[in-house]
């Protein structure tokens, strides 16, 4: 087998629902062994989280959502809140390069699970902390999920149409963009402890790492002093750029993006040459833009004549920017994607066979994979605590009794 490119790299996962739970899950993809340690006593909430392989048989361990979060994991159940859990904790700790949590703060440190403890059991460790609004500041100890960050951030002030109120976007993007942050800055790490044999303590807010995507909001106002409105699909410069309806019911449409000149002819010449192209509302790109609106009704005349695909079809082959709008399903039949082969299949003792999207990049040398399924309720119990810890078997089987392993 081609070597991953994480391999021999052993990762505590203590995270919880989103955030942790997928900075664990790229870090398995690319090879690395990754244990997420979770109890009984305080399970981690996506695992009640829909959708659900069966919704007759709802089980801890057959959401979806917590499927795909947690694949290629090690999974042990422990109760963190008692002495022994915590040692247990730092046992484990000791044979892991990283550390990832995403507690509010605090909570680490009623385990005994701070950095600065954690330390003293392993020097080299690079222990993440990624919490919704930071280790310091005035909203430090707020407790938070990643919705309210998405307005927080601004993104929801310049997300929707011009004369509606500011729209949410109904996804915690705070989680995922936290997350693939947080990835980054633990790959640096490694590459430095490599140098440097020492480890780090990284911190990020989540809010922060949001407010980073979307730096023209930020840059414009403190350049210009002006605040961005919303503006649907519009673009600075380009016109037209939108989303057009087309044959086959709501959910059809296509997204097409015209960059200049060149372009807006190769669309005309997609569409027929209709005379309406010829009016000198649309002769350049500046008038284009600013007649958008009855531009736009024009080109969608046009495409509601065409599916989605077809449309693609015809204006990519003239150098002309077209997709179409896909929902799940869409995305999951999506010719391009399985071509290139980014679903994957699995089996799972619960889910049965299953299709999760891959790893988001390729590496010839190195590439990732999903390996399995996520772990059952502790399922590899005895694997860590019995062949990687090296605790005899009838001291697991007591620490069970005892619901320390719980």
């Amino acid at each position: 087998m081609t070597k991953m490119a994480l391999e021999g790299i052993t990762v505590a996962d203590f995270g919880q629902t989103w955030a942790g739970p997928h900075a664990g899950k790229l870090l398995a993809d690319m090879g690395a062994r990754v244990i997420k340690i979770e109890s009984m006593k305080r399970m981690d909430v996506i695992r009640s989280l829909p959708p659900w392989a069966d919704e007759e048989n709802r089980t801890l361990n057959n959401s979806g959502y917590y499927n795909w979060l947690n694949r290629n994991k090690f999974g042990v159940t422990l109760d963190l809140t008692t002495p022994r859990g915590s040692e247990l904790a730092k046992e484990i700790i000791k044979i892991s390069d990283v550390l990832i949590e995403n507690f509010s703060r605090g909570v680490m440190d009623r385990f005994g699970l701070d950095y600065a403890s954690v330390k003293e059991v392993n020097p080299k460790i690079i222990y993440v902390a990624l919490t919704a609004l930071g280790e310091d500041g005035p909203f430090r100890d707020f407790i938070m999920y990643g919705r309210p960050q998405i307005y927080m951030s601004g993104i929801s002030f310049v997300t929707g149409y011009p004369h509606m109120q500011p729209h949410p976007t109904n996804i915690s993007w705070g989680d995922p963009v936290g997350a693939n942050h947080s990835v980054f800055a633990i790959l640096s790490a490694l590459h430095h402890r490599k140098k440097s044999g020492q480890g780090q303590y990284v911190e990020l807010s989540q809010w922060e790492c949001l407010i980073g995507i979307s730096p023209e909001n930020i840059m414009d106002y403190t350049l210009n002093k002006r605040v961005r409105n919303r503006q649907a699909n519009r673009d600075e410069f380009m016109a037209p750029h939108n989303a057009y309806r087309c044959s086959g019911g709501d959910l059809k449409w296509v997204t097409i993006a015209v960059a200049g000149d060149e372009e807006w002819n190769a669309l005309c010449r997609a569409m027929g040459n209709p005379e309406w192209t010829h009016d000198e509302k649309f002769t350049d790109t500046l008038s284009r833009w600013k007649n958008q609106e009855e531009m736009d009704r024009h080109i969608e005349a046009w495409t509601v004549g065409y599916t989605p695909y077809e449309v693609t079809e015809m204006l990519q082959k003239v150098g002309v920017a077209a997709f179409p709008c896909l929902s799940n399903r869409g995305l999951v039949e999506d010719p391009h994607l399985n071509d290139r082969d980014f679903f994957e299949e699995y089996d799972h003792p619960e889910l049965g066979n299953t299709i999760n999207d891959g790893l988001l990049w390729k590496m010839s040398k190195t590439p990732g994979k999903i390996r399995g399924g996520a772990p059952l309720v502790g399922e590899h119990n005895n694997y860590v605590f019995g062949e990687l810890l090296g605790i005899p078997q009838d001291e697991i089987d007591r620490l069970a009794e005892e619901k320390v392993i719980y």
